[in-house]
């Protein structure tokens, strides 16, 4: 028998979730100098939570972690107020440096759920531009031309067509470039949107006399809609901090065509099983809902644990196959004696029986001695204040849509009728109860 290589030894890392290695001849040849490589991760806090789409490359990271190798994560406080602008169709607005830094605290806890913070250095873009001039910001930029910005994809559509570029965004590329030279990265990983930027550091890197890092691109992971990459923004996203039932469900939701990526990409299962699990697919052998049930435990179980991702798949059997009211719900309380009671609440008396089906007092019943209260309330800001939505706009948008309803009506105003006991759901898996506050 021959003996192994590093290829070998690292076939799997090289492989599985990768879409492009610059130069993977280089990046081979260091693996096998047997030397601790220098990774280099940077985000950006324009936003204060990490999701799925995100936990791709970290996963990658950890990887190389778990071989010994450390992770140098760069906290982007400077170039998050410009805001990477890959992918986007309009100049981005900045934010201030109190934004930015709030966010990046949150993001530090969630993404120490993924990587090995033993084996993570963190430092800060402020460590050494906060200490630049006008003239090394003159320095920097001398170094490219604006036909070479202008080669990236997204510049030059938006040139094209007329729309505007902000000098800053031209800057981008230029200090994440600069990162690279400052930790002296060996490697640097990204998204498929990242390989301008992280060649840029490449070029960067050579130009003052350092060897170049190599670039590990990973897929972009395509949302719960099945058609854009995942994105708050778009609302298609599962954060790595969502409640087990949550993120079982969103697992759930998405296409089955998605199924196989999300298994590559997110989970440990093997390749041998991941091929058996397309055959089972394709020849209809295996119902798909089994397996994406596997998937969604594996994922569940990853950022909580298993005992989480067996309850989570119980709730949703019962909720969402069964359709039964689950038996913990998150409660809501008004007194329906009084006309200002809860978010804006508007006292109606109905002497009659309004007629919206089972559920809903009769003729003649009361709430602590009042007739036929019902209470007429402010439905998005219930759903806001038990966090069941983001914001007022996604809750009307969903009634709107006919995805609320009020003990199993569907209601299109966000004003409704409620009274003690009224259940109100959202979607598929999310529910709030009306009790009585006296």
């Amino acid at each position: 028998m021959g003996e192994t290589t590093v290829v070998d030894d690292y076939g799997r890392l090289l492989r599985r979730g990768v879409v492009e290695i610059i130069v993977e001849e280089e990046l081979i040849k260091l693996l096998e100098s047997g030397r601790k490589l220098r990774l280099k991760q940077g985000f950006d806090p324009s936003r204060p939570d990490i999701h799925l789409g995100h936990v791709v490359g970290l996963r990658k990271l950890r990887q190389f972690q778990e071989l010994g190798h450390q992770l140098i994560l760069i906290v982007g406080d400077w170039t998050a107020q410009i805001g990477d602008p890959s992918g986007e169709s309009a100049t981005r607005p900045m934010l201030s440096a109190e934004a930015v830094r709030a966010n990046a605290e949150t993001y530090m806890k969630q993404f120490f759920k993924v990587v090995d913070r033993e084996k993570t250095k963190v430092v800060w873009q402020s460590e050494w531009f906060g200490k630049f001039t006008l003239a090394d910001v003159i320095t920097l930029t001398s170094k490219f031309t604006v036909a070479q910005m202008l080669q990236r994809d997204d510049f030059a559509k938006r040139y094209a067509s007329g729309r505007p570029i902000a000098i800053t965004e031209f800057l981008y590329p230029l200090l994440q470039a600069y990162d690279s030279v400052v930790i002296e990265a060996d490697v640097e990983f990204g998204g498929t949107d990242q390989k301008f930027n992280c060649l840029v550091g490449r070029e960067l890197q050579q130009m003052v006399g350092q060897p170049p890092q190599q670039v590990f691109l990973m897929p972009l992971l395509v949302g719960t809609d099945g058609k854009q990459k995942m994105s708050k923004s778009l609302e298609n996203y599962i954060a790595v901090d969502e409640p087990p039932s949550e993120m079982y469900g969103k697992v759930m939701s998405i296409p089955d065509d998605l199924m196989m990526d999300y298994f590559e990409l997110l989970t440990d299962v093997d390749d041998d099983m991941l091929t058996d699990y397309r055959r089972m697919i394709s020849d209809g052998s295996k119902n798909p809902m089994e397996i994406k049930k596997r998937l969604a435990r594996e994922i569940v179980a990853e950022f909580h644990d298993e005992k989480a991702a067996v309850e989570a798949e119980a709730h949703f059997e019962r909720v969402v196959q069964k359709r039964e009211t689950p038996e913990e719900i998150a409660e809501i309380a008004f007194s329906f004696a009084s006309p200002t009671s809860g978010p804006n609440a508007k006292l109606v008396v109905f002497p009659f029986s309004v007629g919206w089906g089972p559920g809903y007092l009769g003729p003649g019943d009361s709430i602590s001695g009042l007739p036929r209260v019902i209470s007429r309330v402010d439905i998005p800001g219930i759903l806001l204040a038990k966090s069941l939505v983001k914001s007022r706009t996604e809750a009307k948008r969903l009634i709107a849509q006919g995805a609320v309803t009020i003990d199993s009506r569907a209601i299109h105003e966000s004003e409704e009728g409620v009274h003690e006991g009224s259940v109100i759901k959202v979607g598929k898996r999310r529910f709030v109860k009306i009790v009585h506050a006296d």
